[in-house]
């Protein structure tokens, strides 16, 4: 019995931390991105024999190959739209994550955002939905070299991050200051949503605090989010290599520098959805493992007790007295349990929080994994205590 008790213990403790991080991995898959995904899809490209990538003459240049390929993909029969982007949503590359300030030379930021770097085509390729305010123009458009620290005259907020800067104010055309710059950009529109580039942990903590800069990015490596017509997404993932190399030869793409989004998520979140299967996985095994022990515990003794069975039911027991005492029984046993497991529970998650940043263990997963072992328990026991209910009291005289 002190056995079963200790298993039930172990079991419970981990099925409710298995139980919260499973929920915590579902529910960051299912965040949403702020794109409007499908028909989305993005080319990772890096030119080659182009001569150095320095000075202003290589800037110049490379700016110019970047907009004959812009050129390109937009004249592409099955693509919608185009833009330069340094990285999207879930991509974890590329993430150029700063601090944004209400005052010049700021020490402390107000609020940490991911930046991406895009033209005049940012909101109908990634499908963005503008709450306040207006997109970009051409002539805001500017180019820089890769490291360019120049600040923007224009930048466009998410929500969440137009909120940290100015809680209970209207942000629309506030003054920032980008990465500590003395120059100010002005806030001429807000986006409803717009996830940061990373998954790990630390993005986790600013996911919807992004904003977008009207610049190309000058470098040797260049990428660009295409929005293809409705239903020619694979028409316009194929066309579009064609085309580029058509358009320049001299440059490289990479098995997996054409992915549609889909792909993009999906790689982003293999790791979460793997974590949660397996703790899925042994948090079964863990409690088939018990459902096992406390079937065979309550055999075991609907053995040892046949003869005080026979005799309760010669003095009047009912069956459903005799099922009753063994549920009874058992729900003790793993009420025992489970006040041990829930310390175990507990002393668990903190132990991992101290190790791997997670968040505190909510007492409603706890009390979900209370529910499931005690559940699970007394179905276990009620095959052996029917069994025991249908002793006969002539089992009493049989045993004599």
């Amino acid at each position: 019995m002190i056995l079963i008790v200790l298993q039930i213990s172990l079991t419970l403790a981990i099925v409710c931390n298995s139980v919260f991080i499973i929920g915590s991995r579902i529910e960051r898959i299912g965040r949403p991105t702020g794109l409007a995904e499908s028909d989305l899809f993005l080319v990772t490209q890096q030119w080659v024999g182009g001569g150095a990538a320095d000075g202003p003459d290589a800037l110049q240049r490379l700016d110019t190959m970047q907009r004959e390929d812009l050129s390109t993909l937009r004249s592409v029969p099955e693509v919608a739209s185009a833009t330069p982007i340094n990285s999207l949503p879930l991509l974890n590359s590329a993430a150029w994550n700063g601090g944004v300030a209400l005052t010049p030379d700021q020490r402390k930021p107000n609020a940490q955002a991911s930046f991406y770097f895009v033209d005049e085509s940012v909101v109908p390729t990634l499908g963005i939905r503008l709450i306040a305010g207006r997109t970009f123009n051409a002539g805001e458009i500017d180019h820089k070299a890769l490291g360019d620290t120049n600040t923007p005259s224009a930048i466009i907020v998410s929500n969440e991050l137009a909120g940290r800067l100015f809680p209970g104010a209207n942000a629309l055309g506030q003054w920032v200051y980008l990465d500590g710059g003395a120059a100010p950009a002005t806030i001429v529109g807000i986006m409803e949503r717009l996830q940061t580039p990373g998954t790990s942990e630390f993005s986790t903590s600013f996911a919807y605090s992004s904003l977008l800069v009207p610049s190309r990015m000058n470098s040797t490596f260049s990428r660009y989010a295409i929005r293809a017509k409705a239903g020619q997404l694979d028409a316009a993932m194929q066309a579009a290599s064609s085309a580029l190399y058509k358009a320049n030869p001299q440059r490289v793409i990479a098995d997996d520098g054409i992915q549609s989004y889909a792909s993009v998520r999906e790689q982003a979140y293999r790791a979460d959805l793997g974590m949660a299967m397996l703790m899925g996985g042994i948090s079964l095994i863990l409690l088939g493992v018990t459902a096992a022990g406390v079937f065979g515990l309550t055999s075991f003794w609907v053995d040892q007790r046949e003869r005080q069975i026979g005799i309760r039911r010669a003095l009047g027991a009912t069956r459903r007295n005799i099922l009753g005492y063994f549920q009874l029984e058992n729900l003790l046993i793993v009420g025992s349990g489970a006040t041990t497991g829930i310390i175990l529970a507990v002393g668990l998650n903190m132990l991992l929080m101290s190790r791997y940043e997670m968040p505190r263990l909510p007492v409603t997963d706890v009390m979900v994994g209370v529910v499931l072992v005690v559940l699970l328990s007394q179905v276990s026991t009620l095959i052996p205590a029917r069994r025991a209910a249908r002793v006969e009291p002539a089992s009493a005289i049989r045993a004599t």
